[in-house]
């Protein structure tokens, strides 16, 4: 195994490249990173690398044709205000999974980008 590097990269695989480059760059702040091809582009917020693979890239065919639809695995983002991030993003008309919880740790919102893949916003307690 190699030795870990700056980022911590997670693979998402995703319908329509262009669509998640948007919404993670647009809604969430992240940095496009790479978009080397049509089927595959990759973004950066602080130390996560989020590694976006359309149906046409190697990270996409490598995955066992019976894993579909989105898990109940999600990155998870710190957010300073979550009230004011539920109110933005859904102006944008992002698609929440969840409303609002708080627990002991803090609050947070489930989210899914254009593939239906889910986000966490968490703004500690």
């Amino acid at each position: 195994m190699s030795a870990p590097t700056e980022y911590a990269s997670v693979r998402y695989i995703v319908d329509d490249v262009p669509a998640a480059i948007d919404f993670y760059t647009n809604s969430l702040g992240f940095t496009l990173h790479t978009n080397p091809a049509p089927a595959f582009a990759d973004v950066i917020r602080g130390s996560l690398r989020l590694l976006l693979s359309g149906p046409a890239s190697s990270g996409a065919r490598a995955t066992p044709a019976d894993t579909s639809g989105a898990g109940r695995n999600r990155i998870h983002l710190i957010v300073g205000d979550l009230d004011s991030e539920i109110t933005h993003l859904r102006d944008a008309g992002v698609t929440f999974r969840s409303e609002a919880v708080t627990g002991p740790g803090g609050r947070q919102v489930l989210i899914a980008d254009p593939a239906g893949n889910l986000v966490e916003l968490f703004q500690p307690a």
